[in-house]
């Protein structure tokens, strides 16, 4: 039986890549649940990759997950997966009735995990020396994130040289202006491309995120973008959320559909209707979802 190697739904860059790569350097094949976004399909394009196989289903399959280990970001069909093994650098949320690899690290990105454990055989392989140098730039927000390590700079420095990429900085700029291109997107694509789901204390919780140079391009879409997360709200979610982050202000507004006072107290803002603007915040992982989960906890 073959082994997939997979990311989270909606995958993103740091997914994609880390499953690509990972793939080919441990003989199994690569998968993707969901449409590669643009930003991915950029970095594909440009380093002469094609897409990986799109799964309905992983219900069944021999998998080895990368990116996620949470079953609520997991492929659909999970539960009859075999699960035989993790990479990771989000927190742990995982359980197995057998016993399985699991390998996680407190770094920026899964792709930096990859790299730094394959590079002898990475030396040989220029393109996905540049696909994992792109996870990294994608997942670090080419290091503003307050989750960037300096393994991840150290090691996004050695694949840019394997890669033969000047610039690992400009390669990122690059990188995220094909990602923040919102022309033709609907409001449904904007909310859904980057969106997961989380159990906090037994209650749904779904967080957006969209990274744009400028954030004034969404600010006509805004209330369009609060009736679509409405929308999610009434499936079933305690609070549904979008994180449109300005990546140059460094900082992130967040649009909802919940409990204003949720916000209030996770983030010490007050929202402005179905807003509110909260600088410093990059990073839905570091940032977002921590205070979110001391909240429901209370």
């Amino acid at each position: 039986m073959d082994t997939y190697v997979i990311g989270h739904k909606n995958p993103d860059t740091d997914s994609v890549a880390s499953a690509i790569a990972a793939a080919k350097l441990m003989g199994h094949k690569p998968a993707v649940f969901g449409a590669v976004n643009r930003e991915t399909a950029f970095v594909l394009e440009k380093l002469g990759i094609p897409a990986p196989e799109a799964l309905a289903s992983i219900a069944g399959k021999k998998v080895f997950l990368v990116d996620h280990n949470e079953n609520t970001q997991m492929a659909d069909g999970w539960e009859t997966a075999e699960i035989i093994g993790v990479l990771d650098h989000h927190k742990i949320n995982f359980s197995s009735a057998a016993p399985v690899f699991f390998h996680a690290e407190t770094l920026g990105s899964t792709s930096t995990i990859i790299a730094k454990t394959y590079m002898e055989l990475i030396k040989r392989d220029a393109k996905i020396a540049g696909l994992l140098l792109a996870g990294i730039l994608s997942d670090t927000v080419i290091f503003k994130s307050p989750t960037t390590a300096e393994e991840d700079k150290t090691i996004a420095g050695e694949l840019a040289k394997i890669a033969g990429i000047e610039d690992a900085v400009k390669f990122g700029v690059e990188i995220k202006t094909a990602g923040a291109d919102i022309a033709g997107r609907s409001v449904g694509d904007i909310v859904h491309a980057d969106f997961k789901d989380f159990d906090m204390n037994g209650k749904k919780v779904g967080v957006g995120q969209i990274e744009l140079p400028d954030i004034t391009v969404l600010k006509n879409m805004e209330p369009e973008i609060v009736a679509c997360l409405a929308e999610k709200k009434g499936e079933g979610y305690e609070l549904a959320m979008l994180a449109v982050t300005d990546i140059m202000a460094e900082g992130s507004k967040l649009l909802f559909a919940g409990d204003p006072e949720v916000i209030k107290k996770a983030f010490g803002v007050t929202p402005e209707g179905s807003g509110a603007y909260v600088p410093g915040l990059i990073s839905r992982k570091k940032q977002i979802i921590p205070p979110l989960e001391g909240i429901y906890r209370q």
